[in-house]
Order: C-alpha cells, then sequence, then structure tokens
C-alpha cells in the first residue's frame, strides 16, 4: 500500500473521531461555546469534509466531485432554516483550514509521504475548503434571497386584506411599513379584487401604517386615482401627523377626497349619505 493510499485509508477509517477533535479545536481557537446539537451538526460537517478528502486525495484539484457541492448547498440551506448568518459560515473557515493542514502535515510525516505528496493532499484540502465555502456562501445567499421573496410576497398579502362592510362598501385596512413593494403588489393584485366586487365606497384606513415613504405615497396616490376612474369613492381614515406630512411632501392633492379620524366616522357618513 503507498503512503498517499494509507493516509486516504486513514482519513477514511477515522473521519468521525478526527472530526470531533477538529471541532474542539475550531472552538477553542474561536473561543466559542455552541449547544450539543450545533456541535453534532458541526461533527457531521467535518466529518464529510474528511470523507471528500479520502476519496479525491489523489485527484487532480480541479476534478473535484459534484457531490461536494451538492452536499455544500445543502448546509447552507441548513444554515438559512436554523436562523444562522453567513458570518457564521466564512469565520469557521480559517481555523478548520489550520487544523486539517496541520493533521495532514502530521500524518504525512507518519507515513513517510514525500514533500511532493504533502503538498498535493494540502491543494486537495484548499480545494475542497475553497469549493465548499464558495458554493456555501453563494447558496446562502440564493436562499436567503428567496426566503426573503417569500417572505416580503406574504407580508404584502396580510398587509392589505380587502374587508367587504356590505354592498358597495368595503375596507382596505393598510397595515406596517408601506414601501413600493407593497404599494405595486395593491396595484397588481389588490385593485383587480376591489373591481370584482362593484364597490360604491372604499375605506382606505392607515392607522395601521407604521411607515410610509413618499415614493409608495405616490404609488397609492395612482392607485386612487385608477379607482376614482373605476367609480369608486375613496376614503382615507386613520392618518397621523405624521403620515399626514409625508402625504404633503410628496405633493399628493387631497382636494375631493373624504378624510375621518376613524373608520366608524367614515360609516356613519356613507350611511348618511344613502339615507
Amino acid at each position: 500500500m503507498t503512503p498517499m493510499s494509507k493516509i486516504s485509508n486513514y482519513l477514511k477509517n477515522n473521519a468521525y473521531p478526527l472530526s470531533v477533535e477538529i471541532v474542539k479545536s475550531v472552538l477553542i481557537s474561536l473561543n466559542l461555546v455552541i449547544s450539543e446539537h450545533e456541535k453534532q451538526q458541526a461533527i457531521n460537517m467535518y466529518a464529510k469534509l474528511l470523507d471528500f478528502l479520502s476519496k479525491y486525495i489523489t485527484e487532480d484539484e480541479n476534478n473535484l466531485p459534484n457531490a461536494l457541492i451538492d452536499w455544500s448547498k445543502k448546509t447552507a440551506l441548513q444554515q438559512v432554516e436554523s436562523g444562522g448568518k453567513i458570518s457564521d459560515i466564512a469565520v469557521r473557515y480559517p481555523p478548520t483550514r489550520n487544523v486539517f493542514i496541520d493533521l495532514i502535515t502530521q500524518k504525512s510525516i507518519e507515513f513517510g509521504l514525500t514533500l511532493k505528496e504533502n503538498a498535493q493532499i494540502i491543494r486537495q484540502v484548499n480545494s475542497i475548503l475553497d469549493i465548499s465555502l464558495n458554493e456555501r456562501i453563494i447558496a446562502f445567499e440564493q436562499i436567503s434571497e428567496k426566503y426573503r421573496e417569500e417572505t416580503q410576497r406574504e407580508m404584502a398579502i396580510l398587509s392589505a386584506p380587502v374587508v367587504l362592510i356590505k354592498d358597495g362598501v368595503a375596507i382596505l385596512p393598510l397595515i406596517g411599513i408601506m414601501d413600493s413593494y407593497r404599494a405595486m403588489h395593491i396595484s397588481d393584485y389588490v385593485v383587480p379584487k376591489i373591481a370584482e366586487l362593484q364597490l360604491q365606497y372604499l375605506i382606505a384606513d392607515y392607522s395601521g401604517i407604521l411607515n410610509i415613504n413618499t415614493h409608495a405615497a405616490n404609488n397609492l396616490r395612482d392607485i386612487a386615482g385608477v379607482l376614482q376612474l373605476l367609480g369608486i369613492e375613496i376614503i382615507v381614515t386613520g392618518l397621523r401627523p405624521e403620515l399626514v406630512q409625508t402625504v404633503v411632501h410628496s405633493g399628493i392633492d387631497m382636494n375631493g377626497i373624504q378624510t375621518f379620524a376613524h373608520v366608524k366616522q367614515a360609516l356613519n357618513w356613507i350611511n348618511k349619505r344613502d339615507i
């Protein structure tokens, strides 16, 4: 058995106990204290890396397995789902690299590898760690962006429900932070629903709005214009002083739009008009 084969078999047969020691060394190096569950996840991760290294220790560094890339993406998904940060991934690679290189150097001496063979294995260690780090960061960013977009869509739906009060009258309670994305959601998805209801009055209630930017305010103005063209009378309620300032600064003309402090006042006004 060649010295390279010996070290390959050693890494394969001792992947788990070596991973326990690697995790211990990395945590000491970073002065980190993590839960037993996180520690076990880290041990399993390093065991997998050692398994990759043992299999491809004599391969060209440009010919590493797709399985390594797939595994890196999978661990990135686990990081996102557990609420981890991208820095949690990156910060552990430098000490991991040092521990791996120390281990390989020690075993290279023990198994009688030449300097060239030792350098080759260290290149493989660096290639595996570089690929793993790059793929995990890229996957983390992509998955995080996907989660962010899904959350944004869900929040947009929840932030602008249309509530039918009676025939011809509905309330659009605006909730949370009104940004351009939510204003566009209202324009693209909520307005068609409003049109289907054949309303005479729509009460846009701003009392649940935490904040609104000027661009979103202009978008809401355009939405109100579209609804008015559909023959729907827009009534605004719940405008706090700071929201009024944003509306004024955005140049929105509130002439012709009824405003009330509360939804109840708006409903009373509608009922009197319809008597």
